[in-house]
């Protein structure tokens, strides 16, 4: 009996830290809220939304290759942008605020956001 009172508090133990982790990761990576982003980074993003709305900010932890093959890890930030023309974009930023890429989302469907994708599914469905 006590065997098996045991195994189950160690099992509790140990799912305990592993789901602290995993929240603490998510915090990491993903959606994060504007106050987050740096300083450098927020002044090109708004610059490049141009009278627009930031409807979303990713951030995304990457690996980059240099000429040399050195691996260098950074953070990048990934704004969704509505533009007042209706337009949405990506602005991509590095942590420094050196701009990476601007992407327009109607003409790269793998930058599109999940939540729009279930949208225009559910409105073919309707």
């Amino acid at each position: 009996m006590n065997i098996k009172v045991l195994a189950l508090f160690l099992l509790i133990t140990l799912a305990l830290p592993t789901a602290s982790y995993a929240g603490s990761k998510s915090k990491e990576e993903g959606k994060v809220e504007w106050s987050e982003v740096p300083p450098k980074a927020q002044q090109i993003i708004t610059e490049h939304t141009q009278g627009g709305e930031i409807l979303k900010v990713k951030k995304e932890h990457i690996i980059l290759m240099t000429d040399k093959g050195k691996k260098n890890k950074t953070i990048i930030y990934l704004a969704r942008v509505k533009k007042t023309d209706g337009k949405k974009i990506w602005v991509t930023v590095d942590k420094n605020g050196e701009l990476v890429d601007i992407e327009d989302e109607e003409t790269d469907p793998v930058l599109e956001d999940e939540e729009d994708e279930k949208n225009k599914k559910n409105k073919k469905g309707h």
